[in-house]
Formats: structure tokens, sequence, C-alpha cells
């Protein structure tokens, strides 16, 4: 559900600041936008890109390091029962990551 506030809509509990088209865009711009979606609310990306999920905690990191773990495992003769319940992550988790470095690394699971 969403609130219009003070120039700011609330969604989920979160405010997100907008700025009104016409005082922005220029005249011929913003007719043409109009043309796609007129009264509406449209999210405008920023042009700078976004830091890759969990770059700034180091957890995309350890998830890359558990997967090598995970591999190497696999590699020297654990089952995937085994890796599964060692790392408390289903067997389809354990296919799925063998399956990401088999591409990478040209490992084949059974």
């Amino acid at each position: 559900m969403r609130w219009l506030y003070s120039k700011k809509i609330i969604t989920g509990g979160s405010f997100l600041k907008y700025k009104n088209a016409k005082d922005v865009l220029p005249e011929h711009l913003l007719s043409e936008i109009q043309k796609y979606i007129d009264g509406d609310l449209i999210y405008v990306p920023k042009l700078a890109e976004r830091a890759k999920w969990g770059s700034h905690t180091g957890l995309r990191e350890e998830i890359k390091n558990r997967n090598i773990e995970i591999t190497d495992l696999y590699r020297n003769g654990r089952t995937m029962e085994d890796i599964a319940r060692e790392y408390f992550l289903s067997i389809e988790s354990i296919k799925k990551i063998l399956n990401k470095n088999a591409k990478q690394n040209l490992l084949v699971y059974k």
C-alpha cells in the first residue's frame, strides 16, 4: 500500500523521495514520457552502477570461499549428502554449487 506524504512515497514502510517531472525535464521530453506513462509514478535508476550484493559486508566473498570448499570436498571423494549435512544445505543446493563450479572449472559430478 502506498501513501503520499510530503513529496515522499511510503511503500512497505520505507520512504522514496520524488521530484515532479515538470520541474526537472524539458517540456518536449516530458510530453514524450506522458505518451507512455501519464500521471503514474515512475522510478528512474541512477547512472552509477550499484554495488553487487554482499560486497559491502564481505558475505559474497565468504559464500564464494564456502562454495570452493564444497567443490574441493566433492573432488576429494565426499558425497553430496555428507557435504549437505556439514554445511546445512539441501542436496539441490550442493548440486547447484557444483554445477556453477563445473562451468568455471570443468568439474563433473556424478
